[in-house]
């Protein structure tokens, strides 16, 4: 569909929203294929690593509010279109990186903070927009916020539906680098061919345990520790990575 569009590359699937004239608002239609695409992805080998950008100098200023007026259905089953995308890209067993330029507001937001790093150019900006639109939180964000930057400061964030500049959000955690415009591109390119690189199996394994940990006990967690562990050093990759040490060279993981 035009308004999503999607590039394949040396492993690395690169998803762009794109209505830039309504600075990449969702729509129904773009939730619904947003979580197809991810699903795809999700079982298929080639594809190692997902990149979310926005087209125009914008990430998604939300949830486009004018589309939901052309819909039919009940507000609770449109949600559940959002609720499903998102949760298609917090289990997606690969990395996933969040390339935001300009805004990421409301649902925008929380699509970036979904991801499992955010890389923002220094134009960039987050808002928990909900409450300036009569709304509460959605999309995520009363899960990965508090998770992100304690209670009491998620609570800031949605209650006064602040926008902050790129620095401010790196500096509460919601952002792992912020770099020039015009490098921005140049660093999500080199993190995307690093982790195209690595060990599929061992990363998904990494990254579903990261993803937990809140719900787990210390006993719990060293336990599927040791699970995860116990299969890495059953696969191909994991003889691969010991070969290619005493070989002094790369490793090449192809996620068997």
């Amino acid at each position: 569909m035009d308004s999503l569009l999607v590039e394949r590359d040396g492993g690395v699937l690169t998803l762009t929203l794109n209505r830039p004239e309504r600075r990449n608002a969702m729509t129904p239609d773009m939730w619904v294929e947003l979580r197809r695409l991810l699903a795809e992805a999700a079982s298929d080998r080639a594809e190692r690593v997902v990149v979310l950008t926005g087209a125009g100098g914008a990430f998604c200023s939300g949830v486009d509010l004018a589309s939901l007026g052309e819909s039919q259905d009940h507000q609770l089953v449109r949600m559940r279109l959002v609720s499903d995308a998102v949760l298609e890209l917090h289990r997606l067993p690969k990395p996933t990186i969040a390339k935001v330029t300009g805004i990421a507001a409301g649902a925008g937001c929380n699509l970036a903070l979904a991801c499992d790093l955010v890389v923002a150019s220094e134009s960039a900006r987050f808002s928990q927009l909900f409450a300036k639109r009569g709304l509460s939180i959605d999309s995520g964000g009363s899960w990965l916020l508090p998770r992100m930057v304690g209670l009491h400061r998620a609570k800031e964030l949605a209650f006064f539906a602040d926008t902050l500049d790129a620095s401010q959000a790196r500096d509460l955690g919601l952002v792992n680098r912020v770099v020039p415009d015009a490098e921005v591109d140049a660093l999500v390119g080199e993190w995307s061919a690093r982790l195209a690189a690595g060990p599929p199996l061992a990363l998904a394994m990494t990254k579903s345990m990261l993803n937990a940990s809140g719900s787990l006990s210390m006993d719990q967690a060293l336990d599927e520790e040791a699970r995860a562990q116990a299969l890495n050093a059953t696969t191909a990759d994991a003889r691969e990575a010991m070969r290619a040490f005493a070989e002094k060279r790369p490793p090449r993981f192809e996620g068997r």
